[in-house]
Parts: C-alpha cells; structure tokens; sequence
C-alpha cells in the first residue's frame, strides 16, 4: 500500500499531464478551409494545422471555434453576409460530426461536453460583424449561437472600434461604441480585444463591467508591434479580470522570426493597403475567389535559425506571470491563421510538448493546467454567465 501511495503522488509526465488537463484552445480557425477548398471537419487532411482528428490527438477538450471575416468582404459591405454564410456551414458541418464536436454557449456546456469525449466549440467571430455597429444585428448573431466576439474588425477600421493596425478615426472607442460593450455585457458575449488599439482596450476596461480577453496576442518588450500589449496594459487587462492568450506562432514573440516573414513577404501580416484600392462594385463570388487560396492559412517554411524554440515561446508568457499572476495567460493558438510554430511543433498534434516544456521548466501541475483551459473557462464564465 505504501509503494502504491508513492507511485501516486509523483508527478504526470508531460504526456499524460497534458491529455488528463482540460485543454480549452482560445482561438481556433475553423470552418474558413472547408468554405473554400469544401472537404469536412472530421476528416484528417494532410496540410494545415488542424482538423478534428489531430486536435483530439493534440489534447483539445474545447475552443473558441473562430470564423473569420477577412477585409476583403469589407469595401463592398458583405462582412454579415459572410458572417451568416459561414454559420450556415459551421452548423452543418458540427452536426455531421456530432460524435466528436457539439457547440457550446455557456461555460456549464462546455464542461458537460468536454467530459464526454468530445470537444466543445464555442461560436467566436473574427473580424467585422457590421462596421456600422448594428444593435440589432448583434442581438441576433447573440441568438444565432455566438459567445465571443471581436470588437474591433480585425484590422481595419469600423466606426465603432479602432483596430490596432488601421489610420486612427476617432481614436478608441466612440460613443456608439460604448453602446456595443454595454450591449454584449448584457447578452453575456465575451469582448475580444485582439487585434484592437491600446486606447480601444483601455476604453473598454474602462466601460466593460465583466472581464475581457486578448485572444491570440504577445507582448510587446519581445516584439514591439501593432498586434502584441504593453506590460502596462496587459497588468490592466488583468486588473479587470481579464486574461491574454499567447498566440502559438514565433512571430509575435521572436523578432527574427517576425522580420524574416515580414522580408518574404515584402509587407507586415496585418498591411491592408492592397485591400483599400479594391474596386467597391465586386460581386461576393468575386471576392470569394479573391481570398479562396489564402486558406488554409499556415506558417512559413521557415530555417530554424529564425525560429524559436519552445522554451523561447514560453519566455513572454512567463513575463506576463512576472508581472500579473498565472491566472491572467492562456493559449490561443490561431491554429489555420498563419503561425509559424516553434521548431519541433508542426501543428495541434504537438501541443503535448508545450507542456513538456513547461514542466521542464519547473511549473507547477496547477500552473499549466490554468494556462492550458483553467483561465479561458473562467473569464468566458464569468463574461457569459
């Protein structure tokens, strides 16, 4: 009896502490693939990131099942037309792999389903639901199933919200803005500052009266751009309650990868200007054609000379901890929206050695499980409840 309670008391290796954790993934790219290229969520496929399959096999309980509305849609104002099309597919293709997946749109949901087996999708949307800012067509896509929300519209400006990577129009968040926290307070939506200004997110701690979370961001002493937070302001995102997810590529933590993708592509990942001479009169097949070969959206083939290594990927989450807590980080992976994975990652079914990595470097089981789903849960709890 004494050797058993000794056997039991030594710590999970990595590999079963990762896939006995609760694993809830605060950004995922879904759906986007299969409404260009067709094909089904269920079904493994050879190049991405992710799919039902390897996500399982990469520990995923549940996620923020994110639909992304690309600023193509936007000059000619199809971004809800879109937003609908995409909901229309998600729903059929969650229904066709209801043995594995169910939507979830509270946080007792998602715990009633992840301990099923399956995973616990929750509707978030990605760029622009109205630029204008519509009540009523937020009311509705609150009805139609989605719990996140991305306030600002990816990054380009709405009239509402000024996005972290768009010419400053108002400057944060206007009046009408305001109105729209308020609003998604009352319905029980989480705010998504990802991608928002620093001014955007202070205006909406400022407003908001239930936490918010940065979804997929970095901080800005390891790469000072538009996209990643300031210690200041990630220590008041957490002041709030609030929780920032670390986004699973080097280019938000590791300046040469950053600057080698920046160099190959001739144009920082967030440039929009190509978007902005856009002819304001195509057709929505038009644009669907547009954007059709940009999914899936994967990471480059990049030398491991500017790739980073896992310990280095965990480094800025580490700093968050320093400066406000373990129970302010989480992962957001942006699986399928363009992250170049550390060396030795080549997709979700890798992420077991993020967790390795963490217990190397000497975090508690009560540690990684909060960043791993523990943090995600409670801030969408307490947004939703």
């Amino acid at each position: 009896m004494k050797l058993l309670f000794l056997s039991l008391a030594l710590p999970l290796i990595a590999e079963d502490l990762h896939h006995k954790a609760f694993v809830f993934d605060a950004h995922v790219h879904m759906i986007n693939r299969q409404f260009y290229k067709g094909g089904d969520i269920g079904e493994r496929v050879q190049d991405g990131q992710v799919d039902l399959p390897r996500a399982k096999e990469g520990g995923i309980d549940a996620m923020f099942f994110s639909l992304f509305v690309e600023e193509q849609y936007y000059p000619a104002r199809y971004e809800t037309k879109h937003v609908l099309r995409l909901l229309d597919l998600a729903r059929r293709q969650v229904a066709a792999n209801k043995d594995k997946i169910e939507f979830a749109y509270s946080a007792a949901d998602v715990t009633r389903i992840a301990k099923t087996g399956r995973i616990a999708a929750v509707l978030d949307l990605e760029g622009g639901y109205d630029l204008d800012g519509d009540l009523g067509v937020l009311r509705e896509l609150y009805h139609a199933g989605f719990r996140v929300m991305q306030l600002p519209a990816h990054n380009w400006a709405n009239a509402f919200a000024e996005s972290c990577c768009s010419k400053s129009l108002f400057g944060g968040l206007n009046e009408h803005g305001k109105e729209v926290v308020r609003e998604m307070n009352r319905l029980g939506m989480l705010i998504n500052v990802a991608h928002a200004s620093e001014k955007t997110v202070r205006d909406v701690l400022a407003v908001s009266t239930r936490p918010v979370m940065a979804t997929h961001s970095g901080l800005k002493r390891f790469n000072n751009i538009p996209r990643t937070m300031s210690d200041e302001l990630v220590k008041e995102l957490a002041a709030k309650g609030g929780v920032i997810g670390f986004q699973a590529g080097c280019e938000f933590h590791h300046r040469p990868m950053f600057d080698y993708r920046t160099a190959q592509a001739g144009k920082a990942f967030w440039d929009t200007t190509s978007v902005e001479k856009q002819p304001r009169d195509m057709s929505i097949v038009e644009v669907d054609a547009l954007v059709k070969n940009h999914h899936p959206m994967v990471g480059l083939d990049a030398p491991d000379s500017v790739r980073c290594t896992v310990d280095q990927w965990l480094a800025p989450v580490e700093a968050v901890i320093q400066l406000a807590g373990e129970d302010y980080v989480a992962l957001g992976s942006d699986l399928d929206g363009g992250p170049t994975f550390p060396i030795g990652i080549r997709d979700v079914r890798d992420f077991p050695k993020i967790t390795e990595a963490m217990q190397r470097r000497g975090w508690s089981e009560a540690r990684i499980r909060k960043f791993l789903g523990g943090n995600v849960l409670r801030v969408f709890a307490a947004a939703t409840r």
